[in-house]
């Protein structure tokens, strides 16, 4: 969000972010890692709980979890009602800042300097485009692959389903192992009765076909360092242009996008280093402190309980990796 905070800005977008911590806690982050935009407190998840999202898989035995909200952003109107909101049930998988964007000016605006390649004939100009993060890839944050069909004037393509004998726009990506596409996004068709052929369903002008997908840890992991500087991305793309009369000669483009692969950001605490990540220019220790010291407050018992299940657990795991059973 930091970094694409001058898009925001261009677009006159507020941008506000809330969390459980303490004030304390979000100044010295705001301070040392350049946050243009504020940061609000809700120690108590106050306003977590009612707007309705906090973690209800985090449970008040996982003391100091608990009254984490599900990470997530809600985009409002400018009378601050809610028009769309991103929601996932882990940390692990986000939106990049970018859809956020599109979601408030209610259009997809890509950015020239991220990877993208062109193609078409006849007119037609065919983009695919990498939409998000300035094209880069990091573990669990969402992406859009992006091919947009620019069509002349009274030219059209179709979306399925076509009667036999014509061809539908059709996308395959492939990708290494770790990649993993979303179910893609398209925008509504529109009805063509043609006489004595079928109802087809159309797209013409400017056309989105979306496709959201996101690293796993096979290709970008939390845990270690990158595998790789940078990977490609293979997109094939069939199509066929027609008026309401004729129509032109079926296309097959084939393009292939080099896309750099990321670290993620890491808070700077022991627990965290060592892993190949990027950590944070701010020591995260005292900020730990000061929450265990408020979660046992708030939970004398939860507290124990916690780090003893956690400890368990660790010792599960060096278990089965010494002896190869717990």
């Amino acid at each position: 969000m930091r970094d694409a905070f001058d898009k925001f800005a261009e677009h006159e977008i507020g941008l506000y972010a809330i969390s459980y911590d303490d004030q304390e806690t979000l100044a010295e982050f705001r301070d040392k890692q350049s946050i243009p935009y504020p940061l609000l407190s809700d120690i108590d998840s106050a306003v977590i709980q009612k707007f309705g999202i906090v973690n209800n898989q985090v449970t008040k035995n996982d003391a100091i979890l608990y009254g984490i909200p599900y990470p997530g952003v809600y985009v409002t109107d400018e009378n601050g009602v809610v028009v769309t909101k991103f929601f996932h049930d882990s940390y692990k998988k986000r939106d990049s800042a970018e859809l956020y964007i599109d979601a408030a000016l209610g259009r997809l605006v890509l950015d020239n300097n991220a990877p993208q390649a062109t193609g078409g004939d006849q007119g037609i100009k065919l983009t695919v485009a990498i939409h998000g993060g300035k094209g880069t890839i990091r573990q669990g944050v969402i992406r859009h692959l992006v091919v947009r069909f620019e069509l002349p004037e009274g030219l059209h393509i179709y979306g399925p389903p076509v009667p036999e004998g014509m061809i539908t726009t059709e996308v395959q990506i492939d990708g290494p192992e770790g990649f993993r596409l979303m179910p893609p996004e398209f925008p509504a068709t529109e009805k063509l009765t043609l006489p004595d052929i079928a109802e087809l369903n159309v797209w013409h002008g400017t056309v989105d076909l979306i496709y959201p997908f996101y690293a796993t840890g096979e290709l970008a992991s939390e845990c270690r360092p990158l595998d790789t500087p940078s990977v490609d991305i293979n997109v094939l793309v069939r199509y066929q242009a027609c008026t309401d009369s004729e129509c032109l000669l079926p296309r097959t483009e084939t393009f292939s996008l080099p896309l750099d692969l990321d670290v993620i950001d890491i808070p700077d605490i022991e627990i965290h280093r060592g892993h190949g990540q990027r950590p944070g220019n701010y020591d995260g220790t005292p900020a730990l402190k000061r929450l265990l010291a408020r979660k046992i407050k708030q939970n004398p018992q939860g507290v124990p309980l916690f780090i003893g299940k956690n400890l368990w657990m660790q010792l599960k795991a060096l278990g089965r990796k010494l002896f190869g059973r717990d």
